[in-house]
């Protein structure tokens, strides 16, 4: 085993300014944790970006190295849960928080946190999709207790994002009549080859939003936006529908009344897949990695570790489409 290794380390140079950089760090750097792994993919999400730039609700300790993600292979496990050259897959929990991320060649944590990579998946495959297919999967797993492909439209909103554009495929292949919402004109062909039957944008979504209550549109929803979008989203769903809430990309605020919950009975679904139960996830990779199983390609980038700078930039201005895949 290498005592040295690359991984991204994010400094702070003074109150409220940051800097990061490909550097060296030492294995004896690492947290204190059973489980030792070589990282051989991780892949770019949403929180990656705003831990990369010091966004104090995701990261509060520096220098730190991000990556909310990894799939790697077991180099020692103190635990006795994994041997070595295990493959495993990591997401969530504190990983790329506040504990050294998949932006690094080597993680140490706790053995709980990591899953057997699931049969049908290589490591590639499981940070192609990565925490962003995972809550897709989650919100899609939700979303079919309660509506079936019969029941009518499900809208996506924020369509060309990570958690978008997978739901809209997983969505597509599960038999649902999927309206992907994008503010992208150049996208739809994008969203249509993934699955979306109906591409429209905001402004369709947003008309009469200002009302109370708004004429029944969708069966359910997956949304990743929140604020205003996700007010109108509620007051437009029909009777009975569900509609998933896992992102806050527009505003982490709400503003709604209670008439969509009370006239028409809708339902307003938290999703969150950082402490998600391990127990429970097994059930959820299975479906990504066997009946949900999407062609993935369409939705990558890969990109080097050194090259993923840039990325971190496009991400935080909406500027990425699908997946970014980070190759260590």
């Amino acid at each position: 085993m290498v005592d040295q290794f690359r991984a991204m380390i994010v400094e702070e140079l003074a109150e409220k300014k940051f800097s990061r950089r490909i550097g060296i760090k030492a294995i004896s750097d690492l947290p204190d944790g059973p489980l030792l792994v070589k990282v051989h993919y991780s892949s770019l999400n949403f929180k990656d970006a705003l831990s990369a730039t010091g966004n104090p609700g995701v990261t509060r300790k520096f220098p730190h190295t991000p990556g909310i993600d990894a799939a790697g292979e077991v180099v020692e496990d103190a635990s006795g849960t994994f041997k070595p050259g295990d493959r495993v897959v990591v997401t969530g929990w504190d990983m790329g928080m506040n504990t050294a991320g998949g932006f690094g060649e080597y993680i140490r944590i706790p053995a709980e946190w990591a899953l057997a990579l699931p049969a049908g998946l290589s490591m590639r495959d499981s940070m192609i999709l990565g925490t962003a297919g995972f809550t897709a999967g989650l919100c899609i797993h939700a979303l079919a207790d309660r509506v079936s492909p019969e029941s009518g439209d499900i809208l996506v909103t924020g369509a060309t994002g990570g958690v978008g554009s997978v739901a809209v495929a997983i969505l597509a292949k599960a038999g649902y009549r999927v309206v992907a919402v994008t503010g992208k004109a150049d996208q739809v062909e994008f969203l249509k080859q993934l699955g979306a039957n109906d591409v429209i944008d905001r402004d369709t979504v947003m008309e009469n939003a200002n009302r109370p209550m708004m004429k029944e549109r969708w069966a359910g929803a997956v949304d990743v936006v929140g604020g205003e979008m996700l007010a109108a989203v509620l007051k437009s769903t029909c009777y009975g529908g569900t509609v998933t809430c896992c992102g806050l990309v527009s505003s982490p605020e709400l503003p709604i009344n209670v008439f969509p919950f009370i006239l028409r009975g809708v339902s307003l679904l938290g999703i969150d897949s950082v402490q998600y139960p391990m127990s429970e996830r097994p059930a959820v990779w299975g479906k990504l990695a066997g009946e949900w199983k999407i062609p993935l390609e369409a939705l990558v980038r890969e990109v080097a570790l050194e090259d993923l700078d840039e990325y971190i930039v496009m991400i935080l201005n909406g500027e990425v489409r699908g997946r970014v895949l980070v190759r260590l």
